[in-house]
């Protein structure tokens, strides 16, 4: 304690005895080492701290074709854009350009106990409601109790499946206590949404069940609040003038629009001729032709608009075909290993995408965290000591160099690659005849492809090599509210679906691969995935002490994962294709893990 004077020594001494599971008040908290920013920082760096706060900014959703609903944490129904975004606060925020590490919002001072089984949040006295309500510890507690009851999504219940219990210790202090020590608890439950008590209450003070909150009015601490909507077509935030966090350091520089609305459209070229036409001012593009093809005009040409790419340091969603070992077709990796073989990445790249892509390799691309990255791709010491307690339940291919997803690039080929695939279906006990791929008893290869018109070209592509094995597909293409139904309920055989990437996973992983979440319906646990070395990893994950723990936890399950064959891996870009209107201020400095929309939302601003 450099510098620090006798008495002030003296006294955190004492409170250390009389405290001994506190390790003191901070400003932030990292999962491992230290946050980046030091208290009393002034602003992020990827921020204009002095950025105009004017103007509107009108957006137009990716992929949502309409809304019934402002609760974005029940499980039926369709959320309205931005309403999460832009609408709920947290007890801290973190920082785009720096891995799990956490800053008081709602919270002005954190303390997390020395042996990490519990987190202390002490709340802001200004922070305030939508209403003007104070934000309490007993909102906070509520809060939770809500998320993890029956009447939210499931995922919540997985999330915060190892809080014993939250404690209102004061008016405005509230603990969270933890079943285990678990790094990445504390920064889960310090990013949790708060809403007030108060939301769904009438005058009369009856309310309205969690789970049937339609478009009643979400009292929340964000920055804007609903001005108005047309429902499933339209919504406008307008910036709340008395929001209470407009002054705090990790909110300068951000939410810098007066208003902001959201425009729906019923399919993504309808969408494009509104952006190209000036009917709103951001668009964000997901598909290689129209970003290749659509984006092209005079208002381009006279500067009007402006077409960019934008770099970022995102982990690569690991997106692909996903096969339900729900359906017994599945159950064989013989038979998922061969699916895989039939997906000609480097042709569509050519023929589909203009080369803008690049092929998926791990459950956690472009972050030190891929298996394949390992030297020789063979198990590492630290991960051999995560893997040799399950060798009896593992594959023998775990324990040798991981292979790359099939490719077609010389000397390979599409050829050869059916050819494996059709050695590996003959040992799977599917041989060819009377014009079909069948089985033992006859009955032929038939699955159905489920699609909510995003990947058509994609699916058609890779259905007619499935054909050259004598596999039918049926693709099904369905809206987006009948799609995400479908999922849901797990009612699919193969389906395309992106589970999103993280530098620092946790307490996600419980949700979407493990046991437990199989028969959840809602989980991210499309695949069905019950394994209980699988199970086995994510605790290690869930339990790592240090960062080098949590890497060689996550690189055995990637390894695990992969040579499993669940899904058909796709591709990804390293960039965000964004086209915007002139007249918008864009920060000079980028942060390094971000998504595009909630960017533009959080830290550009109107210079008109």
């Amino acid at each position: 304690m450099r510098g620090c004077p006798l008495y002030l020594l003296r006294v955190a001494v004492y409170l250390a005895a009389l405290f001994p599971g506190w390790v003191g008040a901070s400003h932030g908290i990292a999962q491992f080492g230290q946050p980046k920013y030091l208290a009393g920082f002034d602003h992020f760096d990827y921020v204009n701290p002095v950025a105009p706060k004017t103007g509107s900014l009108v957006l137009s959703p990716v992929q949502q074709t309409g809304f019934d609903k402002f609760n974005p944490f029940s499980l039926k129904g369709r959320t309205a854009p931005g309403v999460a975004a832009l609408m709920f606060e947290s007890l801290a925020t973190g920082a785009s350009d720096e891995v799990a590490s956490v800053y008081g919002l709602l919270a002005d001072d954190i303390r997390l106990a020395s042996d990490r089984l519990s987190i202390t949040f002490h709340l802001n006295p200004k922070a305030r409601f939508s209403n003007g309500k104070p934000v309490l510890a007993q909102d906070v507690k509520d809060s939770f109790d809500t998320l993890t009851g029956k009447l939210a999504s499931p995922g919540f219940r997985f999330m915060y499946a190892d809080v014993a219990r939250v404690l209102v210790l004061g008016e405005r202090e509230v603990r969270f206590e933890f079943k285990h020590a678990n790094a990445e608890l504390p920064l889960i439950v310090a990013t949790m949404p708060v809403f007030s008590r108060d939301w769904g209450k009438s005058a009369d003070g009856s309310a309205v069940s969690f789970d049937k909150l339609g478009f009643e009015m979400p009292v929340a601490s964000g920055p804007y609040v609903i001005e108005k909507f047309d429902a499933g077509r339209s919504i406008t935030f307008r910036r709340n003038p008395d929001w209470w966090a407009k002054d705090l350091n990790v909110r300068r520089g951000m939410f810098n629009f007066e208003r902001i609305v959201f425009q729906i459209y019923k399919d993504d070229m309808a969408q494009l001729e509104a952006f190209k036409a000036g009917n709103f001012d951001v668009s964000f593009e997901f598909r290689a032709k129209n970003w290749a093809r659509g984006y092209q005009g005079p208002k381009f040409r006279s500067g009007d608009l402006i077409r960019k790419e934008f770099v970022h340091h995102n982990g690569a969603d690991m997106q692909g075909f996903v096969m339900n070992l729900r359906r017994p077709l599945f159950a064989d990796v013989r038979v998922r290993k061969a699916l895989s073989l039939a997906l000609d990445f480097e042709w569509m790249n050519r023929q589909l995408f203009f080369g803008q892509y690049t092929r998926l390799n791990s459950y956690y691309t472009d972050t030190e965290l891929a298996a394949i990255d390992t030297p020789g791709s063979v198990p590492g010491p630290d991960e051999l000591k995560l893997l040799e307690p399950l060798r009896a339940q593992l594959p023998p291919e775990v324990f040798q160099p991981l292979r790359a997803p099939a490719s077609t690039a010389p000397p390979a080929s599409l050829r050869d690659n059916l050819r494996q695939a059709r050695e590996l279906l003959a040992q799977a006990g599917w041989t060819y005849r009377d014009g079909a791929l069948r089985n033992a008893q006859g009955e032929p290869f038939v699955f159905e492809m489920l699609d909510n018109n995003v990947l058509t070209r994609v699916d058609v592509a890779y259905a007619r090599n499935l054909e050259r094995l004598g596999i039918r597909v049926i693709q099904r293409d369905v809206d987006n509210a009948l799609f995400r139904k479908r999922l849901e309920d797990f009612d699919f055989d193969m389906t395309h679906f992106g589970f999103s990437a993280s530098h620092s996973p946790g307490n996600e992983l419980v949700d979407r691969y493990t046991s437990r979440s199989a028969d959840e319906k809602g989980s991210e646990n499309l695949i069905g995935l019950r394994s209980a070395a699988v199970d086995a990893l994510v605790g290690h994950i869930l339990r790592a002490r240090t960062r080098a723990d949590l890497v060689a936890a996550a690189r055995a399950l990637d390894r695990v994962l992969m040579t499993g064959h669940y899904l058909v891996p796709h591709y990804f870009s390293r960039t965000h294709r964004v086209a915007y209107r002139r007249g918008l201020g864009v920060p000079k400095v980028l942060p390094r893990q971000y998504t595009a929309q909630e960017w533009v939302l959080s830290t550009w601003w109107d210079e008109r």
